[in-house]
């Protein structure tokens, strides 16, 4: 039996390995940051900036790149999209990349947004709402592309092959308690209740939104273990096209708060990463 599971479990990683692989459409770094520097030079132009200075673009990486400038400047979300979709686009760069404006202060994310091989702007987060005048850095975060048709070309297979796993799987190995069976979590002196949306500590009881509720169980899942920002807002707030990142932060900041009566539980910002949830 067990050599039916390998053979079949080998199978599936083969298709899947072959549909679902997924890599960065090569491109000359040269030419993204060209690209990059056109952003820039547009962003500053919409201000009826002619004087100041792009600085050059830094790559971090072959997916990364910072763009910073000489002086302050504003920004507008709505123009900011248009500009770096066109210049993008043009440049016939990868159209799945998330983009931050970080605070040369304190590199605290003032805004950012993911784009998911869009063809349209019609919904542009935070739109109408400007960025105070102050030093902003961009990081542009270029996404891996799905090679979506040997997907489908391979999906009935993937399903089959999957099916019969699972129903092999099934018959010699026990399933998981359900959410009824496990219905709190201890987080130090905290009681963690998923299904109530509350956290409790002795007789006080601490409400939770959803999305709240959500971010705690996620990170609950990895205790004093990094929990990617991609996998948070993948899970949470993903919706077809736009992935708005300062919602994450916002509701993070809250549920400091609520946890800030425990001293041996810490919510961190592991920067450019993600969150953990410490507990002592």
């Amino acid at each position: 039996m067990k050599k039916y599971y390998r053979f079949i479990l080998l199978l599936l990683s083969y298709f899947v390995l072959n549909s679902c692989s997924s890599e960065v459409r090569g491109v000359n770094p040269d030419q993204v940051k060209i690209a990059i520097r056109s952003v820039g030079h547009e962003l500053l132009l919409a201000q009826k900036d002619s004087t100041s200075l792009v600085l050059p673009v830094e790559e971090i990486n072959s997916k990364t790149y910072k763009l910073k400038f000489e002086n302050d400047l504003s920004i507008d979300p709505e123009i900011l999209v248009e500009i770096i979709e066109k210049s993008f686009k043009k440049a016939e760069l990868p159209s799945n990349y998330i983009i931050e404006v970080l605070l040369c202060s304190d590199t605290e994310i003032a805004y950012s947004y993911q784009m998911k091989n869009r063809t349209d702007t019609d919904i542009v987060p935070c739109g109408g709402r400007v960025l105070p005048k102050s030093c902003y850095f961009l990081f542009i975060k270029f996404q891996d592309n799905k090679a979506g048709f040997n997907f489908w070309i391979l999906f009935i297979p993937i399903f089959f092959i999957g099916l019969l796993v699972y129903s092999l799987m099934k018959r010699t190995i026990p399933l998981k308690p359900s959410k009824e069976d496990v219905d709190q979590i201890r987080l130090g002196s905290f009681i963690f209740y998923p299904e109530q949306h509350k956290l409790v500590k002795q007789a006080t009881e601490i409400s939770l939104s959803k999305k709240e509720c959500e971010i705690l169980e996620i990170l609950s899942e990895k205790p004093n273990d990094i929990v990617a920002r991609e996998e948070l807002t993948k899970r949470i707030w993903e919706d077809n096209g736009v992935v708005v990142g300062r919602s994450l932060d916002t509701y993070i900041s809250k549920l400091r708060k609520k946890l800030q009566d425990d001293p041996n539980i810490k919510l961190t910002n592991v920067h450019g990463i993600g969150y953990k949830l410490e507990i002592q």
